[in-house]
């Protein structure tokens, strides 16, 4: 409980400060809150992705302590938006990148994901990153555009490469994270609040797979096969689900990447729609794999698993809206 209410504070702290000593201190309590959540399974694994996470977080903290005093020595101010010098901008970038997990910063994310429980890794791959996300989009018109488009690009296609060949669900999860970020920072510079919209949107999405596959307690594509037995509905819901986070038309992933194209489209920036574009096919095979395992591989086929049996544990309130509103919102979309 203390740690949930100080991730609570300290992401609330980082959104809504203006200094950078103040931003600063609001993502290290988020780092210190969520430390333990991570190494609560008594497991080498968790353990190690605990430390994994720590040190990351800890060297980007630094970074992003050491550019904001070296911005603060050059022009006189700690006021966030006001980055005036290249060389904090880029340590920005950089420290901001190793916080999300964006291309080439990315290596920690999929094993910390893997090494912590579902829940856990629900609150790393949503709630964690809106801090980081935050500043990066108010210090975004500092930034170097070339060099955010280039990580947003390399970000989206790694994601999607990398998911082909997992076989653990949280790690697809984890570069399907990576490459959604890509398509955020993409925007960024253009359309800010296209990239909030973004964030939103991919949040409820990962919200509602994270949730479903806690109630089957699924975590790799074997059992995935055989949870059809325990939660039939639960299962046609979340193959819908991973399709809206694939982005397929009528469901309200589609949303997001329709205005992204459309507004980088406006912004003559046709080429690096098209790549995107292009890059998000890699997610939506991987994604069709997982709705593939997930509903499709009904009987007469044999399996090596055994079946499992129907469970009557009451799924949680919280899906029920959550999947409503991550299948059927594409018709609210602002035109």
């Amino acid at each position: 409980l203390l740690a949930s209410l100080s991730l609570l504070l300290g992401t609330t702290i980082t959104i809504s400060s203006n200094h950078w000593l103040m931003a600063w201190i609001g993502l290290e309590i988020n780092t210190l809150a969520i430390i333990p959540m991570i190494s609560k399974p008594h497991h080498p694994r968790a353990v190690e992705a605990a430390v994994k996470y720590f040190l990351v977080q800890a060297t980007a903290s630094a970074l992003l302590l050491f550019s904001s005093m070296i911005n603060a020595w050059s022009s006189g101010q700690w006021d966030i938006t006001q980055m005036t010098h290249p060389v904090p901008c880029l340590l920005m970038t950089t420290a901001i990148a190793m916080k999300l997990g964006l291309v080439p910063f990315h290596f920690w994310f999929p094993e910390v994901l893997q090494g912590t429980s579902l829940t856990t890794a629900l609150l790393l791959s949503t709630l964690t990153k809106l801090p980081p996300l935050t500043l990066l989009l108010l210090t975004s018109h500092s930034l170097n555009p070339t060099l955010l488009t280039t990580m947003a690009i390399a970000s989206t296609a790694l994601g999607g490469w990398m998911g082909l060949n997992q076989t653990q669900i949280r790690k697809i999860l984890a570069f399907s994270s990576i490459s959604h970020l890509g398509w955020m920072t993409v925007i960024i510079l253009y359309y800010p609040k296209l990239t909030l919209l973004t964030f939103y949107l991919y949040t409820m999405l990962t919200t509602t797979v994270f949730l479903t596959l806690n109630v089957t307690k699924t975590l790799n594509l074997q059992t995935m096969m055989i949870t059809w037995t325990k939660a039939p509905t639960l299962n046609t819901t979340l193959m819908l689900t991973l399709l809206s986070l694939a982005g397929l038309p009528p469901l309200t992933g589609f949303l997001p990447k329709w205005l992204i194209l459309q507004e980088l489209t406006n912004q003559e920036l046709t080429p690096t729609a098209t790549i995107i574009a292009m890059l998000s096919l890699l997610g939506l095979f991987f994604y069709l794999r997982l709705t593939y395992y997930s509903t499709i591989t009904l009987p007469p086929n044999s399996t090596t698993h055994m079946k499992q049996w129907h469970t009557n544990s009451p799924t949680s309130t919280i899906i029920a809206p959550l999947t409503s509103s991550s299948i059927l919102l594409l018709p609210l979309s602002p035109m």
